[in-house]
């Protein structure tokens, strides 16, 4: 796995240009067919991929959190949504909560999510290739492939199954 994220990065460069291309034609043509392609797609990577593995997202990127996570995580934790955003959470400048570091405070050694169960909406969705209307969110497509060994292959898969 080491040796895929070592070149993971160096791939996604090389084929940005070609990704950005074939996502801004993407948005002009979609195929009728494209959510059920991408959630094919989507499926059978994740039936080869095993993502405690890798967890490159865990160690590389930080989730946003919405009000739900954080009322959601900070009820499990047994404090006030308060005291959660003040010890783990800082204010981006989007305006959108996120950790105040990476790689992810709840990440352990084993790249298990020590708050699976409760974990913010953008953690259980990533890397968003199985998502309902996927050509709205090519912009997060583009930097997930640099991020996510799963997210580069279903792209890859996808410009061979949809041409443009």
């Amino acid at each position: 796995m080491k040796q895929i994220l070592n070149s993971l990065n160096k791939l996604a460069k090389d084929k940005h240009i070609e990704n950005k291309k074939y996502f801004d034609k993407l948005k002009k043509k979609q195929p009728k067919n494209l959510d059920y392609v991408m959630q094919e797609l989507h499926d059978k990577e994740f039936k080869k991929t095993d993502c405690l593995q890798c967890a490159n997202c865990c160690k590389t990127t930080g989730p946003l959190f919405t009000l739900a996570d954080i009322e959601r995580i900070s009820k499990s934790f047994r404090q006030k949504p308060q005291q959660f955003i003040e010890q783990y959470l800082r204010v981006d400048e989007d305006k959108d909560y996120v950790l105040n570091s990476v790689p992810c405070t709840f990440l352990d050694s084993e790249n298990y999510c020590m708050i699976y169960e409760v974990r913010p909406k953008a953690c259980r969705e990533f890397p968003h290739t199985d998502r309902k209307k996927f050509h709205q969110i090519s912009d997060l497509t583009l930097k997930n492939v640099a991020v996510c060994p799963a997210a580069y292959n279903i792209v890859e898969e996808m410009k061979k199954r949809l041409p443009l």
